[in-house]
């Protein structure tokens, strides 16, 4: 008998073989075995306002004026931001800006240097 990996989504140990693909009976799963690390598949993709990737670690600058909630004050075009953070949610960037402390901003207002 052959040793499959238990399902990546539920853990269950009673998956089956379908052609060239892995197949889960109690969560209908369904990923191919070269995946390798199933985490590759779950991982999004963040790209800033020109289409480039962007990772953990890298420095936007800011590409408009952008208001912030609560503040009478507002982040300047030209902002330059240092090592990101990448997050779930609508908001998926998480930073710290001189001069207004951790914020929350999106991807299409930025752009990597």
């Amino acid at each position: 008998m052959i040793n499959l990996p238990n399902c990546p989504k539920c853990n269950s140990e009673y998956t089956y073989e379908n052609g060239n693909v892995l197949v889960c009976p109690e969560c209908a799963h369904e990923w191919t075995s070269e995946s390798g690390n199933e985490n590759s598949e779950d991982k999004k993709i963040v790209k800033d306002s020109n289409g480039n990737i962007l990772n953990d670690g890298d420095s936007v600058t800011v590409i408009k004026d952008l208001k912030v909630k609560g503040s009478s004050s507002s982040i300047k075009m030209g902002t330059k931001v240092k090592n990101i953070r990448l997050v779930d949610g609508d908001h998926d960037i998480d930073c710290k800006i001189d001069g207004f402390g951790a914020m929350k901003l999106k991807s299409e207002f930025v752009k990597k240097i």
